[in-house]
């Protein structure tokens, strides 16, 4: 049998194939040559989907809600894509899969799409193939597209650049009032959840978060609800998916829904643009290591002349070969 051309994939893939889906996905993740032409191909067929973003503490539950939104929207007809980002295998660099072991509830369920992708490295609490795997569910005609992130972080905010509504998991009784400022959750989160609500702590957490939304210096017109769920029990799931329809609501009334959706081509446009120069410069640097290593050992060359030596063969602009550790004064 002749392999199927880029065309017949696009199609199988528009169509809602799972295979094909996933044979794409794949593509996506190992980098394959050619693959950015199918998702060009695909790209006018996106913008249907409602992207949902769950970001947390590892440990707050983060997996369980995520399987419990999938029943809601199930039962509501809904077809649900999922991308869960796990951490990189230290062996392989894949990912761990342990969301996909979670949820296997689901695996039999043709509405229901679950794909564990790897972080590799990449700080954001995503993936560089997180966003190119929401658009391809998103073209498969995935209703309800879930993005768990990996754990939430100082530098783990990628997931509000991705999604249209952005939840952010809490724990009573773990210090998420100094996580909440330390990361900086107060600016990403739409929604905040407090999972494990049956700990005797939840209403010091609910106290302590609305304490904080008290303290920012600007209140926008949409203050970030604080709902309450046990997952495990799925208790309180339909108050949360109330909420996340009413933040949706908002978007369109105000027509944020339309900015956000702007501001993720940009993000994506600079994730690209960045990933190709950062793997041309990792090939003129693997190209050069060997006269790298050799001229490194002359005593008279220092690493910024070396450095401005190198740019010289990307042929960049003069003001970008100047390479310094130091900070620029007030």
């Amino acid at each position: 049998m002749s392999a199927p051309t880029s065309q017949d994939l696009v199609e199988r893939v528009l169509a809602g194939e799972m295979r094909a889906g996933a044979r794409l996905m794949r593509m996506v993740d190992d980098r394959t040559p050619g693959v950015t032409e199918h998702l060009k191909a695909l790209h006018p067929h996106t913008g249907n989907a409602s992207i949902l973003g769950i970001t947390g503490n590892p440990g707050s539950g983060k997996s369980t809600l995520t399987d419990q939104l999938i029943h809601h929207y199930r039962a509501q007809k809904l077809r649900v894509g999922v991308v869960a980002v796990d951490p990189s295998s230290p062996f392989s660099g894949g990912a761990i899969l342990g969301d996909r072991i979670r949820m296997m509830d689901h695996a039999t369920d043709s509405g229901v799409f679950i794909r564990s992708v790897a972080t590799r490295g990449t700080l954001g609490g995503l993936s560089r193939s997180t966003h190119d795997i929401v658009h391809i569910l998103d073209a498969m005609g995935y209703d309800v597209i879930l993005v768990e992130t990996v754990g939430v972080g100082q530098d783990e905010i990628d997931v509000m650049k991705l999604a249209h509504t952005s939840m952010v998991v809490l724990v009573p009784g773990l210090g998420d009032d100094i996580q909440a400022i330390k990361a900086g959750i107060l600016e990403i989160a739409d929604i905040f959840v407090i999972n494990k609500a049956d700990h005797p702590m939840v209403d010091r957490s609910i106290a302590d978060l609305r304490h904080l939304q008290s303290l920012m210096s600007s209140h926008p017109d949409w203050i970030p609800p604080i709902t309450t769920t046990i997952a495990l029990r799925g208790e309180g799931i339909d108050t949360l998916t109330a909420e996340v329809a009413r933040h949706r609501a908002y978007l369109e009334e105000s027509d944020l829904l339309t900015t956000r959706q702007q501001d993720r081509e940009r993000h994506i446009l600079e994730m690209l643009v960045r990933g190709r120069l950062q793997e041309h410069v990792q090939q003129l640097l693997d190209n050069q290591s060997g006269d790298i290593q050799a001229r490194l050992k002359d005593t008279d060359l220092n690493p910024y002349t070396l450095a401005e030596s190198l740019l010289e063969k990307l042929d960049l602009p003069q003001s970008t070969r100047q390479p310094s550790a130091e900070t620029p004064e007030d």
